[in-house]
C-alpha cells in the first residue's frame, strides 16, 4: 500500500485506506492549457497532498506581502497533473524539489515559473529529499529499508543507504537534518529510531532509540535535535504509549531531555522559526516554547478550535505562524496566517489536504 499515510492522525489513516478501496487503478495524466507565471518575490508554497490514488495532489503559492493565492500551479503552468500524494518540497538555487509519494516521482520546478525543468523517477514511496552537495541527494521511503541516492544534476538514482534492523515492507524513513559530514534521519512507521549517516561513505554509522514513531525532526540554534512521537495507537502490533518530546544533542548523539504527554494526546509537526529559537508543534492546538525552556508551557499558543489541524510553519522572515487545515480531508483545505503574538492576520483557501509547506 502506497500514499502520504500521514502520521499525525490514525482519522486520516482510515480516509486514505477507504478512498483505496474505491479505487482500483493508478491516477490518469490530464494535459491542460499552459500559463505563464514570473513570481520572483518572496513567498509561500502550500504542498496539498489530495486523496490517495485520486490523483488529486495540487501546488498552491501564497505571496504575504499582497495576501494572494494562487492554485493548482503546477497543473497551471506545466498543463499536467502533479500526481498521486504530494508529500514535501525543498528549495535550493531557485529549484523546487516536490516530492511526489504515490507517484513514485520527485519533480524539479523552476520557483519562479513553476514549469518542470527535469524529474526523478524510479523510488518506491519517496517522502523527503535532501542536498548533501549539489551532486548528491537523499530520499527518504516508506514501505522501503533503503534511502535513496541520487544525482540532481543528471536526475537519476545512484545508490541506496541500507537501513539496519528494518524489514523492507514495514521500512519507514522521514525527515532529515544535517551537522558537519553527519545527517539524521526519523524512522517513523512502526519504528522507534533516529539514524546517523556518515554523507562520506554513505552508510548508518549509529541509531538512537526513542519512543514508539518519532514522526519529525528538527535542529534547532545550539545544535540540538528535536523529535516528537506519536506513541502508536490502540491496538498496534508495534506497542501503544504516551507520547513524548525529545531534546536530543547532536554531537553526542544522546537524549538530554524527554517531556512526556498524556495518553490520547496526538503531538506533531514540530517546526522552528527562522532563528532556531523557538519550537513549535501541534496537539489539539498549537504549542510554542523556547528551545531553552525547562517545561512544556501550559497553555496552547493557539486553541484548539474543533478542526483539523493538519501543517505547520512559520515564517523565517516575520516569525508568523501559518497552520493548515485540512476540514474534513474531501473539501478543499484552508490555511491560517497568524503573526508571532498570536493576531489572526489571513486565512486562505488551498488544494485538498494541505499537508506541508516551503518557503521561497
Amino acid at each position: 500500500m502506497g500514499g502520504r499515510m500521514k502520521h499525525r492522525s490514525l482519522k486520516s489513516l482510515l480516509v486514505v485506506a477507504t478512498l483505496g478501496v474505491l479505487l482500483t487503478g493508478c491516477m490518469e495524466w490530464e494535459y491542460g492549457e499552459e500559463e505563464k507565471f514570473n513570481e520572483t518575490g518572496r513567498g509561500l508554497f502550500v504542498i496539498n497532498e489530495g486523496n490517495f490514488q485520486y490523483g488529486n495532489a495540487t501546488l498552491s503559492y501564497y505571496d504575504p506581502d499582497a495576501r494572494k493565492t494562487e492554485n493548482e500551479l503546477f497543473y497551471r503552468a506545466n498543463a499536467m497533473k502533479l500526481g498521486d500524494v504530494a508529500q514535501s518540497m525543498l528549495i535550493r538555487d531557485g529549484i523546487g524539489w516536490v516530492v511526489v509519494n504515490n507517484s513514485h516521482v520527485v519533480f524539479a520546478i523552476d520557483v519562479r515559473t513553476f514549469k518542470e525543468v527535469g524529474r526523478i523517477t524510479g523510488f518506491t514511496s519517496p517522502r523527503y529529499i535532501h542536498f548533501v552537495t549539489d551532486e548528491k541527494a537523499y530520499v527518504t521511503q516508506i514501505w522501503d529499508n533503503r534511502i535513496f541516492i541520487v544525482n540532481p544534476k543528471r536526475y537519476e538514482i545512484t545508490g541506496y543507504i541500507e537501513c539496519p534492523d528494518m524489514e523492507m515492507e514495514s521500512g519507514s524513513t522521514e525527515q532529515m537534518v544535517q551537522l558537519g559530514r553527519y545527517v539524521y534521519v526519523n524512522c517513523w512507521s512502526y519504528q522507534n529510531r533516529i539514524l546517523k549517516i556518515d554523507t562520506e561513505t554513505d552508510r548508518v554509522v549509529d541509531e538512537l532509540r526513542v519512543g514508539i514513531q518519532p514522526t519529525s525532526l528538527v535542529m534547532d540554534k545550539n545544535h540540538k535535535l528535536w523529535t516528537v512521537t506519536d506513541g502508536g495507537y490502540e491496538g498496534s502490533p508495534y506497542g501503544h504509549e504516551a507520547p513524548s518530546l525529545y531534546r536530543i544533542d547532536a554531537e553526542t548523539f544522546t537524549v538530554e531531555k524527554q517531556y512526556r504527554f498524556a495518553f490520547g494526546d496526538s503531538p506533531s509537526e514540530v517546526q522552528l522559526d527562522g532563528n532556531g529559537e523557538k519550537l513549535y508543534w501541534i496537539n489539539g492546538g498549537i504549542w510554542e516554547m523556547d528551545v531553552d525552556a525547562d517545561n512544556v508551557p501550559g497553555r496552547p499558543f493557539l486553541p484548539y478550535n474543533g478542526t483539523i489541524y493538519y501543517g505547520l510553519t512559520v515564517c523565517p522572515y516575520t516569525g508568523d505562524v501559518y497552520v493548515a487545515d485540512a476540514i474534513d480531508y474531501v473539501q478543499p483545505g484552508k490555511v491560517y496566517r497568524y503573526s508571532k503574538e498570536g493576531e489572526k492576520l489571513d486565512e486562505f483557501y488551498v488544494g485538498i489536504i494541505p499537508g506541508s509547506f516551503c518557503w521561497k
